[in-house]
């Protein structure tokens, strides 16, 4: 299965809902994406508000990969940093790949769309992100070229007695 990546695609109604339903999937399905299940798109829709805000403002850019229907099968938010000493990168956030995808070759594609996008991107020269410890995501991250630079032990309570590493990882593009 291979995904047509879009830069920057408009925010439509169809997009907004796609995200939605996708995030919830990936989420219900035990994905490490900021909600635990269960969760239904009406609960993440503030958090997507957030995200197109920051668009709209240009302080983020989207990445979406339609799969071959083109329903939004894939996702990656890019925040820019606005401390003048952090400017050379960029964070990613809310990676995901929608269940039906995974194990495909799509994730890898994602990152690989992603890297592609951030070089085209004035000044920058890596990509962070952070992932959820406990859930091999900084194998899968390494094995896409990411470094692991940082974890903060127990940082991430996903609920009363299951706290998670924080894992901070680095791309450094070409």
């Amino acid at each position: 299965m291979s995904l047509t990546f879009r830069l920057d695609p408009p925010v439509t109604p169809e997009l907004r809902d796609g995200v939605l339903k996708m995030w919830a999937d990936v989420s219900n399905a035990g994905g490490a994406v900021g909600f635990v299940p269960p969760v239904t798109p009406e609960a993440i829709r503030p958090e997507l508000v957030k995200h197109f805000a920051a668009m709209a403002e240009e302080r983020a850019r989207l990445l979406v990969g339609y799969d071959r229907d083109g329903d939004v099968a894939a996702t990656a938010f890019f925040t820019f940093n606005t401390h003048r000493l952090m400017t050379h990168w960029v964070w990613l956030y809310t990676v995901m790949v929608h269940p039906r995808y995974q194990g495909t070759g799509c994730g890898r594609e994602l990152l690989a769309a992603a890297a592609e996008a951030a070089q085209g991107f004035d000044g920058i020269e890596a990509i962070r992100l952070t992932c959820r410890g406990g859930m091999g995501l900084e194998h899968f991250y390494a094995a896409c070229g990411y470094k692991e630079v940082g974890r903060i032990p127990g940082a991430i309570r996903v609920a009363p007695g299951d706290d998670r590493d924080d894992v901070f990882m680095l791309l450094t593009l070409d």
